[in-house]
């Protein structure tokens, strides 16, 4: 739902109809936190989003370690209180118009469900598949990247379902989604099991013939020596200069499509003054893009970590990075040439390699430091989102408003930040070139690995369902559990390809 959450933005600007224009001109952001009287403005609102990103790497780093010692259902669970009940106390925040409890139950609340939530299945599965790393990863994680695709419609409809006037139902929306999310967060908590230490598929020997051989490691670091290790803030470097990129891209794409191509997407001269029906269908076309754009960034996740269990992970890397500076350096010119299909396809490709970082970067973890702390090592990586998802807005838009003000013509004003982004991905692509297998003399020796999982308090697969695991095929309670995620899933997706066609 963090993606979805742009849909608040604007009914969470109008909760007080009827507010004095003028007085409520004169107040700031600290008199907008606890103002009943005025109505927020959309950045104070916005900082939301940053406040909830830079929580869920805070908290998946400080809880980490406790996730991998308490297990995958108590962490699933706990994340399932601070996310719903956050949207809950976010929702009382809009009901009695306080911002600063906004700030707290959707943002710092919301923001540790968020970091628990996000790693809680990551650290699981890679477990569960270790002949498929990527694949398993790639799965939990375009989850979070789709859930928008669900999220968003279902806010938007309950939003004029609780709609009183002119006033969206914003807090009863956000009531109700946080009670949901915390049934349906509860259901998937409670269904974790992680497999005794070694298990492995039958039949399955560790791989030796792709490209990631090389770099996987067969013993394991301990994650208060794994954040020491170069390799660590090498990857680090890997995923914070990706995902600032693709945030600069995601951020601006909307707006970047219609100032670009404005009328030239009806087919319009862009000299011409375009009416009020023309501009309307303008926004729709970039609306289509922002659903593209979610739909690319969530099936990327699944493709690029998949594709990485056959081209390894470094090498997936070098792809995303040598093909990003490529692309980003293309828009401009695609831009002024106004080839605007070209330009939506290649911002999708980016935004698939945007999500395809984060799934991937689980897998080159356990493949670098092992899979015991494998959840405990990537919260704490999840530093790197925190610090992209907060500079990544504001450097570009600092960017954009320099240009504005020095008189570039809105059609010209991403030309200097999308190349700004192509040197970011080229500082990326040297961190990843520079990633080596970690030194033995780092791993865990036998005594202390178990002594590591000694202090483990998992639910582990019963004997039968190990067997079942291991045969393959699943059985109707699988068969329920694909149906009740793929259907939801399967119609944002339909969603998304409706928004779509308004390109067309």
């Amino acid at each position: 739902m963090a993606y979805g959450f742009s849909v608040f933005w604007l009914p969470m600007t109008k909760l007080v109809p009827g507010a004095d224009a003028a007085t409520c001109a004169a107040q700031g952001f600290l008199d907008q936190l606890t103002t009943t009287m005025c109505n927020w403005t959309v950045p104070s609102v916005n900082h939301v989003f940053e406040t909830f990103i830079a929580m869920l790497g805070l908290a998946a780093a400080i809880w980490g370690g406790w996730l991998e010692h308490a297990g995958p259902r108590k962490a699933g669970f706990i994340a399932a209180c601070c996310w719903g009940g956050g949207l809950v106390i976010g929702g009382i925040g809009m009901a009695i118009h306080q911002l600063w409890l906004v700030y707290l139950g959707c943002g710092l609340l919301g923001g540790i469900g968020q970091g628990l939530g996000y790693i809680t299945p990551v650290s699981t599965l890679i477990k569960w598949f270790p002949d498929r790393r990527g694949l398993a990863t790639g799965f939990a994680i375009m989850g979070y990247g789709g859930g928008a695709m669900i999220g968003a419609p279902i806010a938007v409809k309950l939003m004029d379902v609780f709609r009183q006037g002119e006033v969206a139902g914003v807090a009863a929306t956000l009531a109700t989604m946080g009670v949901l999310y915390f049934v349906v967060m509860s259901l998937g908590a409670f269904g974790f099991r992680v497999p005794p230490a070694g298990w492995k598929p039958i039949g399955w020997q560790p791989d030796t013939h792709t490209k990631a051989a090389p770099m996987v490691t067969r013993g394991h670091v301990h994650l208060d020596q794994a954040w020491k290790t170069p390799q660590f803030w090498l990857i680090w470097g890997v995923l914070c200069m990706n995902v600032t990129a693709g945030i600069g891209v995601i951020s601006m794409a909307s707006p970047m499509l219609q100032d670009v191509f404005g009328g030239r997407l009806l087919g319009v001269d862009p000299t011409t003054e375009l009416s009020v029906a023309q501009k309307a269908a303008i926004a729709a076309a970039a609306a289509g893009l922002v659903g593209l754009v979610s739909l690319f960034n969530s099936v990327g996740r699944l493709f690029w970590a998949s594709a990485s269990d056959i081209l390894g992970r470094k090498f997936t890397y070098v792809i995303f990075f040598v093909l990003g500076i490529s692309l980003y350096c293309l828009l401009p010119s695609l831009g002024h040439y106004g080839m605007a299909a070209l330009f939506v396809i290649t911002v999708c490709v980016i935004l698939s390699m945007y999500g395809g970082g984060f799934a991937t970067v689980p897998a080159y973890l356990a493949d670098i430091f092992g899979t015991q702390m494998v959840g405990a090592i990537h919260g704490r990586l999840l530093t790197a989102w925190s610090v992209a998802g907060v500079i990544g807005p504001v450097l570009i838009a600092s960017i954009r408003e320099s240009q504005l003000g020095a008189g570039v013509a809105k059609n010209l004003v991403y030309d200097r930040t999308l190349y700004i982004l192509a040197g970011l991905l080229l500082v990326g692509l040297i961190c990843n070139l520079l990633v080596r297998p970690v030194d033995p003399r780092h791993h865990m020796s036998e005594e202390r690995l178990r002594k590591e999982r000694s202090l483990q308090h998992e639910a582990q697969a019963s004997e039968a369902a190990l067997a079942a695991a291991a045969r393959g095929p699943f059985g109707a309670l699988g068969l329920v559990a694909w149906l009740a995620v793929g259907i939801p899933f399967l119609i944002g997706v339909w969603i998304a390809l409706q928004k779509a066609a308004a390109l067309l």
